[in-house]
């Protein structure tokens, strides 16, 4: 599939922000669909995964309780709802897509279509 995200800006601490990635391709709806980040100078890192269905999202521990998954199969789009941001949530956060076969995957490497990346700063 093919992957392109948006929503990304400036915001304060404390603020929100909503991200999306608009999907293209008939295997969207076959695909686990994930939220990864990479900051500056660092590795990129997992964020939140959910299943094909949508009804079974996973977290990292940081972001657990303020960032939600959600997925739209009808229009093949996946969001990444952001709340309580923190200046450590800086970085370019990009989308991706697996074929689903069951479970929870963090690691980058089993993703096999990505977007270009939008950017988040939030500001102390």
């Amino acid at each position: 599939v093919q992957l392109v995200e948006s929503g990304g800006g400036l915001v304060q601490a404390g603020g929100s922000l909503r991200l999306s990635c608009a999907a293209s391709g008939s295997a969207f709806r076959q695909c686990a669909m994930a939220w990864f980040r990479q900051a500056p100078g660092k590795e990129r890192e997992f964020v939140a995964t959910v299943n094909w269905r949508g009804d079974a999202p996973y977290y990292r521990d940081s972001v657990q309780g303020r960032f939600t998954i959600a997925r739209d199969n009808a229009n093949q789009k996946v969001y990444l709802e952001m709340n309580s941001l923190l200046p450590a949530d800086t970085a370019i956060y990009y989308c991706a897509a697996k074929i689903d076969r069951g479970g929870w995957v963090e690691e980058a490497d089993e993703y096999t279509d990505w977007g270009q990346g939008t950017q988040v700063t939030v500001s102390s």
